[in-house]
């Protein structure tokens, strides 16, 4: 995938400033061929395991439990279990996400989960969480960050985890600090003899490092999520379409050099069937989703979502955030669709997508063409627009 030229600016400010897109900010361009969406295959592999739907939940407390897990796998994809979370550091974390749920406003609800998450982790949960997943017949993928990695590993892979994830805000090969164990991915993927997916990254030169060092799988996006500050509080971060674009070239230069393929996972900024296909072409293998999932009945956020990632014990974690309408996990996955949001039958649509565009799996998806199209959503329809503004 020629990635590199596709969005590229034809002029870049001293170097140092670069233009970069968003999923509001280009079209798929439909082309000679189409597929009948039925026939369309988004099977996708990450790691030993073949997914059905390219589709994965995040490693967010309010998203992903071990029931979910269970729930995601047998729907034809895979939910993420933080080991950093509420489930390692309570064997009942119900009244916890009870006081988060009943806060009466976001500050309150952020002194909750500091309190919640200043609690120890027991190693003998995490051994249960993976039990549990797998009793039930679901692989068992579990996240950690960087810091509390090692610690982790080894549990993890006792207990029999099927993946291992290492995520932070901004992941990188190279990690300068002068106290404490440096993380080594080439070490940790030797030492565990488990596949482990490591994120987040927007950066080809830091993907294709990772690559090298055995990650399994690259994580893509710094900031994107809904319930995420990073971009606000830190203020850095890259949009989405860019970013995968990025590392997706990474990833084929890879390929060309050794011969491993290591799929891409395009994590967070996607609330609609159009973002995800957009991401998709972009050049992820798939998607990582967060808020979008959180809205389902069966989440155990009860409608709503808080951010996980930030590992500063000062800084914010996140914001929690209060979720609209709440549908089955099928509904949103599978549908029926029952308004015009986008926000429902996220498979369909993203078969529909494909179909029209000609591409029968999601490797073909990577070739699509795509423009810079600012005006894509608002085009032709005013109509639409008087009618969502109350004040028109």
């Amino acid at each position: 995938m020629e990635s590199g030229t596709l969005l590229r600016p034809p002029t870049e400010i001293g170097g140092r400033l670069r233009r970069a897109y968003g999923f509001e900010e280009i079209s798929l361009v439909p082309g000679a061929v189409t597929v009948e969406p039925a026939e369309v295959d988004t099977v996708v592999e990450i790691g030993p395991l073949r997914l059905e739907i390219p589709f994965l939940a995040a490693a967010m407390d309010a998203v992903s439990d071990p029931d979910m897990a269970v729930r995601m796998h047998r729907l034809g994809g895979l939910a993420v279990v933080n080991l950093d979370g509420l489930y390692t550091r309570y064997p009942d974390p119900g009244p916890i996400i009870e006081q988060v749920v009943e806060a009466e406003d976001s500050v309150t609800a952020a002194r909750v989960l500091s309190d919640a998450y200043a609690a120890p982790i027991r190693p003998d949960l995490i051994g249960a969480l993976i039990t549990r997943i797998k009793s039930s017949g679901a692989p068992a993928a579990v996240a950690t960050t960087p810091a509390t990695a090692w610690d982790h590993a080894a549990v993890a892979a006792e207990a029999g985890a099927d993946l291992f994830v290492v995520q932070s805000q901004v992941s990188s090969a190279r990690h300068i600090s002068t106290s404490g164990r440096v993380l080594s991915l080439s070490d940790l993927t030797g030492a565990l003899h488990l596949p482990v997916l490591v994120g987040n990254t927007v950066s080809g030169e830091a993907a294709y490092q990772l690559m090298e060092q055995g990650a399994a799988g690259i994580l893509v996006g710094v900031g994107p999520g809904a319930a995420c500050t990073t971009r606000e509080v830190l203020g850095i971060g890259m949009p989405q379409v860019s970013a995968t674009l990025e590392v997706a070239a990474a990833r084929d230069r890879f390929l060309a050099d050794t011969g491993r393929y290591v799929p891409v996972i395009t994590d967070g900024g996607m609330k609609t069937g159009g973002d995800i296909a957009k991401a998709i072409a972009s050049g992820a293998d798939a998607v990582m989703l967060g808020t979008p999932l959180a809205a389902a009945i069966e989440a155990p956020g009860r409608g709503f979502n808080w951010g996980m990632a930030a590992p500063s014990p000062t800084l914010p974690r996140g914001t929690r955030i209060q979720l609209g309408e709440r549908l089955p996990l099928e509904q949103i996955l599978f549908g029926p669709a029952r308004t015009t949001h986008g926000t429902q039958n996220l498979v369909g649509a993203l078969r529909q997508s494909m179909g029209a565009l000609g591409a029968r799996t999601i490797r073909d998806m990577h070739e699509v063409e795509m423009v810079v199209a600012p005006t894509i959503a608002t085009e032709g329809k005013s109509w639409q627009m008087a009618a969502d503004d109350p004040q028109r």
